[in-house]
């Protein structure tokens, strides 16, 4: 079996176990970053970096594929794009609040669970990135808080 017909194979199983699709990924994506465009808190930081929403919101879904599908079609550097951003747990927090509301609003709960817990996952490794590039390394269960003592 080759490369990508494993790929291939494994899509299948995600999707037969999870009815995830393309169209649904499409729906959470948009519907998320709607929210997040009007969030207080997390509006500001994407408003002061993305001009142009279309390509951004493609790009999302190509990485929502890969992650949800494990289809290959994001080829990007997330870590890289998210180290300057003023970010903390505080944002991570709403970040993940406001997706794992879309999901549970816009998928069965199959799908929904399947898509939040891998956003759980990225939010956490997104989050330690950022504290190591401030020169934090956060223990077990510490969070990472600009200004703040970390374990807070």
């Amino acid at each position: 079996m080759t490369g990508a017909e494993r790929r291939e194979q494994i899509t299948a199983e995600i999707v037969a176990k999870t009815g995830i699709t393309e169209a649904m990924i499409e729906r959470l994506v948009h519907g998320f970053y709607a929210k997040v465009r009007a969030d207080a808190a997390l509006g500001p930081v994407f408003e002061a970096r993305i001009r142009d929403w279309e390509p951004h919101l493609s790009q999302m879904c190509a990485f929502w594929s890969s992650v949800a599908l494990m289809t290959g079609r994001y080829h990007g550097t997330p870590m890289a794009k998210h180290l300057p951003l003023p970010v903390d747990a505080g944002h991570f927090d709403r970040w993940l609040e406001l997706f794992e509301q879309t999901a549970r609003e816009l998928c069965p709960p199959e799908a929904a669970a399947h898509f939040i817990e891998r956003a759980q996952r990225i939010a956490a490794s997104l989050e330690f990135g950022i504290a190591g590039a401030q020169g934090v390394i956060l223990g077990r269960g510490e969070r990472f808080r600009r200004g703040e003592d970390a374990s807070a």
